[in-house]
Formats: C-alpha cells, sequence, structure tokens
C-alpha cells in the first residue's frame, strides 16, 4: 500500500487509503512539487488533493534541491531536475550561484546553463564553469580511454603489411583467405605462402576527422557529447580533428579543442540551421580526402538550401570522404529528424542514426577501418 500510495500520489481518485509520515511524507512532497497537475487544495501526504510547484522563492528550490538529494539516487535525482526545468521553468534561477552550487551536474543541465550563457551575470557564470568542468571530468573519465584504444587499435589494423615483424601482427583470417589455393588436403592444412598483417603504428597523421555539429537548441546533448570527444581525438597524433559548429552562422572551435570547457561555451545554443552552409566550410577542411573522416552531427532539419546540401554531401563521398551523419549522438534514443532527408542521404550509401555515446569509439574504429557503416550500425542497434 505505501508503494502504490507513493506511485499513485494519493487524493480522492487512487483509492489506497494509505497515510504517508515520516521521509515517506518528505519523498512525495518533493515529488508532488514537480509532477502534481496542481488541481485540489490539500497538502501532500494529507489523503486529499495534491498542491505542487517550487514557486519563485529561491530558498525554496535549494531545500527541495536538497531534498530529492536525500531521498533519490543521483541518476534519478538527475531526471528530476530536468523535469522541473521543463514543467516549472525554473531556468531563470539556474542563473542564480546559489542554485548552481546545489544542483547535480549531468549533461542535460550543461545543455540548459549553455543556452543561457549570453545571458548571465558573471558570478553565477563562473559556477556554470564549474559545473560544465564537473561534467566534462566525469564524461572524459569514462569515454577517453574506450576512444583512444579503439582508434589506436583501429589505425593499426588498418595499415597491412606483407612482411608482418611479429606473430601477434598477422591477420590470419586475411591470411588464410589469401592462400587458400595452397590449401594441400592430404595434411588438411594450408601453406602460406604470403603473410598479411597489420604494420605499426605511424607517428605520422593517417586520418583527418572533421566534426560538424547542429548547435540548435534541440541538440544540446550531442554538443557536449561531441565536445568531449573532440578533445580526446584531437589529443591523438595520428589523427588530424577539427570541430565545427553551425546554426545559421558556421564557428569552427578547432583552436579549443584543448580544453573542452572552453569549446563549450564558445557555442551558442539554439536559433535556426544551414546545413549546406556549415558543409561547404568542412570541404574546405579536407586536404585527403580518401583519408578523410567526415561526422555530421545533426537532426537534419535544413533551413539552407537541401538540394545544394545534398549535392555537397554526394560530393564529398564521390571525392573518397568517410561520411557518416549520426541524428544524435546522445542517450536519448531515436530523435526528431527530418526522415525525408535522411532518406534521401541513405539513398545515397550514407545512412543517417542515433549514436550513443559509448558506442561512438566503435564507430570510429569502424569508420578508420573503412567498414561499411550502414551494416555496423544495424550489428551496434538493429538498426
Amino acid at each position: 500500500m505505501r508503494r502504490w500510495r507513493l506511485v499513485l500520489g494519493g487524493g480522492d481518485a487512487d483509492g489506497v487509503g494509505y497515510g504517508l509520515q515520516g521521509d515517506d511524507a518528505h519523498m512525495d512532497a518533493a515529488l508532488a512539487a514537480v509532477y502534481d497537475s496542481g488541481e485540489g487544495g490539500g497538502g501532500a501526504g494529507t489523503g486529499g488533493g495534491r498542491e505542487g510547484g517550487l514557486g519563485a522563492s529561491a530558498p525554496r528550490v535549494a531545500r527541495w534541491l536538497g531534498d530529492i538529494r536525500t531521498y533519490f539516487p543521483a541518476t534519478v535525482v538527475q531526471v528530476m531536475q530536468k523535469d522541473a526545468i521543463e514543467r516549472l521553468n525554473l531556468t531563470r534561477l539556474l542563473l542564480e550561484p546559489e542554485m548552481l552550487e546545489a544542483v547535480e551536474p549531468d549533461v542535460h543541465l550543461v545543455g540548459t546553463l549553455l543556452a543561457l550563457n549570453k545571458v548571465m551575470p558573471d558570478q553565477a557564470r563562473e559556477s556554470a564553469r564549474a559545473v560544465v568542468r564537473t561534467v566534462v571530468a566525469e564524461l572524459e573519465r569514462r569515454l577517453a580511454q574506450r576512444t583512444r584504444a579503439a582508434v589506436t587499435g583501429a589505425l593499426d589494423r588498418s595499415a597491412r603489411t606483407h612482411r608482418p615483424k611479429r606473430v601477434a601482427d598477422v591477420d590470419w583470417d586475411r591470411t588464410i583467405r589469401a592462400n587458400l589455393k595452397h590449401y594441400l588436403p592430404d595434411r588438411n592444412t594450408v601453406v602460406p605462402s604470403r603473410l598479411v598483417g597489420y604494420a605499426r603504428r605511424r607517428r605520422a597523421v593517417q586520418r583527418e576527422v572533421v566534426l560538424c555539429v547542429d548547435q540548435s537548441g534541440s541538440m544540446a546533448a550531442s554538443v557536449v557529447y561531441a565536445s568531449v570527444f573532440g578533445a580526446v581525438l584531437a589529443s591523438m597524433r595520428s589523427l588530424k580533428t577539427s570541430i565545427v559548429v553551425f546554426d545559421t552562422a558556421v564557428v569552427d572551435l578547432t583552436d579549443q579543442l584543448q580544453d573542452p570547457v572552453e569549446l563549450l561555451f564558445g557555442t551558442q545554443l539554439g536559433g535556426g540551421t544551414d546545413i549546406n552552409r556549415a558543409i561547404a566550410y568542412c570541404q574546405g577542411l579536407v586536404s585527403r580526402p580518401g583519408d578523410s573522416i567526415f561526422v555530421l552531427i545533426s537532426d537534419l532539419y535544413e533551413g539552407g538550401v537541401r538540394q545544394e546540401m545534398l549535392r555537397r554531401v554526394a560530393a564529398m563521398k564521390e571525392a573518397g570522404v568517410q561520411v557518416i551523419v549520426l541524428l544524435a549522438l546522445s542517450d536519448e534514443g531515436a530523435p526528431f529528424y527530418d526522415h525525408e532527408n535522411a532518406a534521401a542521404l541513405a539513398a545515397m550509401g550514407v545512412p543517417a542514426f542515433a549514436c550513443t555515446p559509448d558506442a561512438f569509439p566503435g564507430l570510429m574504429a569502424a569508420a578508420i577501418e573503412r567498414r561499411d557503416i550502414g551494416r555496423w550500425a544495424e550489428r551496434a542497434f538493429g538498426a
């Protein structure tokens, strides 16, 4: 009965008739503040109609933030914060430093702070930077090593040699396939007259990577993750990494890749979208098409010239650039996106799909090895 009472929220309609006391009543009140419909005049836990909402009082919000951190795990706290900001329009309060010090940092909060960046008072901006720095450090801890390992391994595997120096460098699958004509039935074995192996990794730049990121408001989480991944890739000598963000304007933030926090504060979430203009700029960054990977992260809602945008993608692919379109780079699942543009890209052999941050290192490895990205996505996501 206690669980049902907490789920249903009280009031005449829940049919439970169970009163809450102590911590349960406080937990119920914290939930009611965000999720109550606002109908009725009773308080939380009284059995009457529930009354919710955090109002405009900063001290009350601070107490609520403390309550949810007391009664719920961090993952639930992050969801409740996000819902409170959206449902109760608390973005104004995030301009106050004491609020920023009380919230649980996460990717969605970073997106909100970046959207408010230009209107923040200086004191709040310093607190916001601390929040963003905390989230970025956690994402780097979680994702950086896996990304470097996946990319380094892919670069090693992509460099082939017929004179591998160590047994560990022999690609046995390719070696067997290359020597099947030398199969000896009586000995049930293959005599390898030609070895196929992995060459030692070279110090020179082997791939050019261009990340082109849509910074419209709906892509906030993708901007955060793309910035972190861009910084990680830029730290690898074998890659030449560029990052470009766009709305109706195009901004090259490559010179800030060494500090993803500064990079994020160089973005401006919101505004329109001109994908064609962004791709035109990125084409100029590609100097070695056959060794280049172009990653467009966008929901594909084009405000520019659609046909020209598609022609530019086709031209890049024809020149040998590995083109990848991600509808989102986040944990949110299938996003809203322009289905017509996605279908047009798929028709020219450029599948568009959403990618989770945990899968991105594997995606980059597949691109470096020039595997079929469509098949990779089908195996990774069942798409």
